[in-house]
């Protein structure tokens, strides 16, 4: 789970966990507290996360989702189609992991392990993304 600046797409919090684990629930760990939007993908769509998250200035950017066994309102896809756009910012950097670095699949057992490896990975990672902005 990585919380990724969508301006620059420059990754600022990493938190690994098992697969067990849903992705809402580390929701709280992946935020620094600062955003003025946040960009998710349906799992993270919580209507108390929303209200503690709206206020003047702030872009809720969590997709919509259809009502069981209904139809998304033509409005609301419209909507997802403007968050994926700016979401595909955001992942871009699982992106340089596997085209740049080969990560594919895990290699070392043990949540510590891959952990340490992921830091390292996105750390390079973030250099790989601000190369142009670092060398001028």
């Amino acid at each position: 789970h990585v919380g990724v600046d969508a301006e620059s797409g420059v990754v600022h919090s990493l938190d690994t966990t098992t697969g067990s684990v849903h992705d809402s629930q580390v929701w709280d760990a992946l935020l620094h507290g600062e955003e003025d939007a946040v960009w998710a993908d349906k799992a993270y769509v919580s209507a108390a996360r929303e209200a503690a998250f709206s206020g003047p200035g702030k872009v809720w950017g969590v997709m919509r989702k259809a009502p069981k066994d209904g139809v998304l309102h033509p409005l609301d896809e419209d909507i997802n189609r403007v968050i994926a756009k700016v979401r595909a910012r955001v992942e871009h950097p699982f992106r340089v992991l596997k085209r740049q670095f080969g990560y594919l699949k895990t290699r070392y057992r043990g949540l510590a392990k891959n952990r340490a490896q992921l830091f390292t990975l996105f750390a390079l990672g973030n250099l790989f993304l601000v190369r142009r902005r670092l060398l001028a």
